[in-house]
């Protein structure tokens, strides 16, 4: 296959054998498509993200819908997808779902693949067994189980109540589907976070968003609709030390660099309640209304603190729209 990941393969000694499921392996992965987005040079997330991005995508209905991770086609102007038998095929971004973080892009042209039937992750339960396939067929999938389903917190204001964990980190995990017992998509593939074991090491895993977050949506999603009300947005990059809040930077332009909040400031409140740690703080932060609304942050700066008023925004605001045709 003429995938972004040849030569990058799983290792076999993680790869899935087709014997230990109840499906049919080969047909499922065949759903599975590499994915290439190119950004301009200017846009919001190119310093971050950078302007090249590849990653996977999973088919879902047979009419083209392909259901990735947002950050991979965030402000993408053009978008590719490579199938199995290396055709390569044009897409058109039609949205990205910032509570979720899951990214919808349409085929222009026939994929001619099986479609993934959407499952719920709710089922699970820790130590099953599944497939974190990426695209490439068996070469590129690892055999996992689930590690545990716990909140998640990301330092670029982002949360989830519930986000599966999975184990042996995939090694090319951006899009990447996630397959249960049954051979139904149960998520999609996020970051590889670390966490420390009981006996003092340091395991790689992989956080995927679970697939149940996107019935809800689906329909505004794909029409290139907002999902609901724009949560407020600071532009803070932000993590936890010791239930504390730590700003390690803030987006240039956005709503917190016009109140200079700085690196190092910690966040003791919002509205003059007490936050602890950084889901707390997305919490309080969202519950304060949508979009515009001002929220009132106690700082800790240098033995100082102070309050500080800050109007939050709508954080689509800033990035570039997806074109329709």
């Amino acid at each position: 296959m003429a995938s972004p990941f040849t030569g990058l393969e799983v290792r076999k000694d993680m790869r899935p054998s087709a014997r230990a499921f109840s499906f049919d392996l080969d047909h499922a992965l065949l759903s599975v498509v590499a994915l290439e987005a190119s950004v301009p040079d200017d846009a919001f997330t190119a310093t971050a993200l950078g302007t090249e991005r590849a990653g996977n995508a999973v088919l879902i209905d047979e009419h083209g819908l392909v259901l990735t991770i947002g950050y991979l086609i965030t402000e993408a102007r053009e978008v590719t997808l490579t199938t199995g038998d290396g055709r390569r095929v044009p897409a058109h971004v039609l949205g990205y779902d910032q509570p979720t973080g899951f990214g919808l892009v349409h085929a222009l042209e026939p994929l001619n693949l099986p479609a993934l039937t959407l499952g719920d992750s709710r089922r699970l339960r820790a130590d099953d067994a599944v497939v974190i396939a990426g695209a490439g067929g068996q070469a590129h999938a690892a055999a996992g189980r689930i590690v545990a389903r716990e909140p998640f917190a990301g330092y670029w204001e982002y949360m989830l109540d519930e986000a599966l964990f999975t184990g042996p980190a995939h090694p090319h995990w951006s899009g990447a589907a996630l397959i249960g017992p049954s051979g139904d998509l149960v998520g999609v593939g996020s970051l590889r976070v670390e966490r420390d074991s009981s006996q003092g090491d340091v395991t790689p895993l992989n956080m995927c968003v679970p697939a149940e977050l996107l019935a809800p949506i689906l329909g505004d999603l794909a029409r290139g609709r907002p999902t609901g009300p724009p949560r407020p947005w600071l532009g803070v990059f932000a993590q936890e030390v010791d239930d504390k809040v730590v700003i390690l930077s803030v987006a240039g332009g956005g709503p917190a660099a016009r109140a200079e909040l700085r690196r190092g400031d910690v966040v003791r409140a919002v509205g003059g309640r007490p936050v602890s740690g950084l889901a707390d703080f997305y919490r309080r932060l969202w519950k304060l209304g949508p979009a515009g609304v001002v929220a009132l942050l106690t700082l800790e700066r240098g033995g100082d603190v102070f309050d500080v008023e800050v109007r939050s925004i709508d954080r689509t605001s800033v990035l570039k729209k997806p074109r329709f045709n």
